[in-house]
């Protein structure tokens, strides 16, 4: 399959026609134009990717010079039954005055813990990266201003197991890397399912965010939908409405995400639930349970807490210590010794003398 090469001519926007100015202003006009007038567009041109892009070739004939460019598809959607060859075109186009060689290879898509869509280094990919060819075609040179379309072929192995292999199409020059991503799904029972796991609730106050962890159990990418529900002990806590997740969960991959919860309660203790959903029936929650407490009383109930448990031992000591004086030796009764008569009045003591400081 030969690689086709067209000029590449961008297509530039009409003028609308100017209303009428006098002379003087004429001319200001016209320099203002020149500094803030934006550059033509060029097709499939993007900011970060000066020189050359690469994108899905269009589904019709190649278009000669002189043609509009036709509508690119974003990725490329393919699909067919384990042991079957399937075939599309990518497009390369040279934007740039000068030759660019392009290296081509086909890469394994996975997500990264954060949930971002990620791609397998050339040595790496033993799924669907590794079924695509390019044949021939592995090296392009582009001329300069023109488009050059490459045919691949996909061939899904007799043994793949039915559902979502995610893959992608990778560009690479000097270091500088393309991808465009390959939808592929081999025919068969396909499954949606997932897992919420590791729910916790971390930080305070309007810091506070909910953490879990989503894990794809079926065979299909999903979309999750996420909703929380909260049940406080002393009071009613919002509950959080279904919201898109803007992840891409892809089959067998575990991610790890935060969702902000603007909602928690000052003083509660809640049980917080997650629920995941997403199409094809997939559903699954996780709850955790958490204590809200406010810094500053929970500081101020801890010192009364310190304090407290300081005075106990030293009041206990006080009243130990009066009842020991007040109480006669081994617990007698007063006017009552060994060998006397209950109700006998014991001898008279021997007057204390009163220290006056006088001489007796």
């Amino acid at each position: 399959m030969p690689v086709l090469h067209v000029p590449h001519v961008p297509r530039v926007p009409r003028v609308p026609h100017a209303p009428r100015v006098r002379r003087g202003a004429g001319l200001l006009l016209l320099v203002a134009a020149l500094y803030a007038a934006p550059a033509p567009p060029a097709y499939g041109r993007a900011a970060d990717e000066p020189g050359w892009t690469a994108e899905p070739a269009a589904g019709q004939a190649v278009p000669r010079a002189g043609d509009r460019p036709p509508s690119a598809r974003p990725y490329f959607y393919m699909a067919g039954t384990a042991g079957t060859v399937l075939e599309d075109r990518l497009a390369l186009a040279n934007t740039s005055d000068q030759e660019h060689t392009v290296t081509l290879r086909g890469a394994d898509a996975y997500n990264t813990a954060d949930g971002a869509f990620a791609l397998r280094p050339a040595a790496g990919s033993t799924g669907a990266g590794a079924w695509i060819s390019f044949g021939a075609g592995t090296t392009v040179k582009i001329p300069p201003h023109t488009r050059a379309v490459v045919p691949f072929t996909v061939t899904v192995p007799p043994s793949s197991p039915p559902g979502d292999h995610p893959a992608a199409v990778v560009a690479t020059e000097a270091g500088r890397e393309v991808g465009v991503r390959v939808h592929l799904r081999v025919g068969g029972p396909t499954l949606a399912a997932l897992t919420v796991e590791d729910v916790a609730v971390r930080g305070r106050g309007g810091a506070a965010v909910v953490a879990y962890t989503l894990v794809n159990r079926g065979n299909v990418a999903l979309a999750p939908e996420l909703s929380l529900r909260a049940e406080g002990r002393f009071g009613e806590v919002p509950d959080r409405g279904a919201r898109a997740l803007p992840v891409e969960l892809l089959p067998g991959q575990r991610i790890e995400l935060t969702e902000p919860w603007r909602g928690a309660p000052v003083l509660d203790q809640v049980r917080v639930t997650v629920t995941v959903t997403a199409p094809g029936g997939a559903r699954a929650e996780g709850s955790a349970s958490a204590w809200f407490l406010p810094w500053r009383a929970a500081g101020w109930t801890g010192l009364g807490l310190l304090a407290l448990g300081g005075t106990t031992p030293a009041a206990l000591f006080l009243v130990r210590g009066r009842r020991t004086r007040q109480d006669p030796p081994g617990g007698e009764t007063p006017g009552e010794r060994p060998g006397e008569t209950p109700g006998t009045p014991g001898p008279t003591p021997a007057p204390e003398h009163e220290l006056t400081g006088a001489s007796r």
